[in-house]
């Protein structure tokens, strides 16, 4: 079986997101496309790095990225850094000619953003995979969605709506980490969680053309995180800490419009006390409507206009063994995946990208595509008018 050399670059927590499932990858995918195999590690902290190569079963671990993208044995680089890292590491290992994972949102400005989609044109040439991690769109309920409504059973979309509420900032005394400096995180909510619905309902309702938003930061300042790790709010700091300005967005609310002539609103947040990651999407066709939650994510909710007037209404789809990998994962319909399986189906579509010298559905191109609305979100809330998707 063909091996693939895996270099991983940020060992937190996507870090460590990513090396389970590449290393679950083939445990649920037999036999797989090819085999990972744990090559080195990297690390801006040196003990993180060590320790991470110990823990995830890399061979070798170190602390400068360069040192993965130049060397001639690895032949895939999944990146789970800070958001401002993306565009240089990936453009430098797509040029080295290694197959590229990074996670999203794209990059931290549009002109970044741009860059890494030419890149991975151009490397595409080549037979080069480059690859945004949009995990949630490969949620096998949202595949079932699609499949419906690629079949037509609900007919023609009218109207999307979308929400990712979290309140894992809601605490003013969660610590200013780099997910609220917009020199590193480019955004806040919009950039982070935002882009996810942006991605899912593009998947499922195609482009989006225009929008109108407000956006709005609730929390202005926070108490000065230590060191550079990011904890997603489990750590609290006291009164007494030193505080420091945060410059990024709490919340993005939007109206949309799609190529297709449907309309929707999108909203995210990352303070809504008692929603942990409250992912929802309801579609209406002119022949019925699809709704789906994330915290409930092994289930899809239908209705279909030519069912009998006496007992019409949302029934519910338990994903499972008919489904997409439902062969694969546990197959037992409503469990047969978490968070974990989502990640290692992910891995599995790069895998099998790169043995098939074929892009997958979230290339650089698309998480661009997702950055041009989110550019256009943020350009709407300085003018209050309706901006086009540039």
């Amino acid at each position: 079986m063909r091996k693939l050399n895996i270099g991983l670059i940020g060992a937190g927590f996507m870090g460590k997101a990513h090396s389970v499932a590449f290393a679950n990858m083939p445990k649920f995918f037999w036999p797989a496309p090819a085999m990972p195999v744990f090559k080195t590690i990297c690390d801006i902290n040196p003990r993180i790095a060590e320790e991470s190569k110990e823990r995830f079963g890399f061979a070798e671990y170190c602390t400068d990225w360069k040192e993965i993208v130049n060397d001639p044995d690895i032949d895939a680089v999944s990146i789970c850094t800070p958001n401002n890292c993306h565009a240089e590491i990936a453009i430098a290992a797509l040029k080295a000619g290694k197959h590229v994972l990074c996670e999203k949102p794209i990059a931290h400005t549009s002109e970044a953003a741009k860059a890494m989609a030419e890149a991975g044109e151009e490397a595409k040439k080549d037979g080069v995979i480059s690859m945004c991690a949009y995990q949630y769109r490969r949620v096998p309920a949202l595949e079932l969605a699609k499949k419906f409504i690629d079949e037509g059973s609900i007919g023609r979309i009218q109207n999307v709506r979308a929400t990712y509420l979290q309140c894992w900032s809601a605490d003013p005394s969660s610590p200013l980490s780099w997910r609220f400096k917009k020199g590193i995180a480019g955004a806040g909510t919009l950039g982070d969680i935002a882009s996810h619905v942006i991605d899912i309902s593009q998947f499922l309702a195609g482009d989006i053309t225009e929008v109108v938003s407000t956006i709005k930061t609730y929390i202005e300042e926070r108490p000065v995180q230590e060191d550079g790790v990011d904890l997603l709010g489990t750590v609290k700091l006291g009164a007494d800490a030193k505080k420091a300005p945060v410059d990024v967005d709490d919340e993005d609310l939007f109206l949309v419009k799609f190529k297709s002539g449907a309309v929707g609103s999108i909203e995210a947040t990352r303070n809504a006390w008692g929603r942990n990651n409250f992912i929802t999407v309801e579609v209406h066709g002119t022949e019925g409507s699809l709704y789906f939650n994330y915290e409930r994510l092994n289930e899809l909710q239908v209705c279909f206009s030519k069912d009998a007037d006496d007992r019409r209404g949302f029934k519910t789809i338990y994903t499972g063994p008919a489904h997409f990998h439902g062969e694969v994962t546990w197959n037992i319909p409503g469990m047969n995946i978490g968070y974990g399986e989502l990640k290692t189906i992910e891995i599995y579509e790069f895998v099998k990208a790169i043995v098939e010298e074929k892009q997958p559905s979230t290339s650089f191109a698309v998480g661009y595509q997702v950055d041009k609305v989110c550019a256009a979100v943020a350009r709407s809330s300085t003018t209050s008018q309706w901006e086009v998707v540039k």
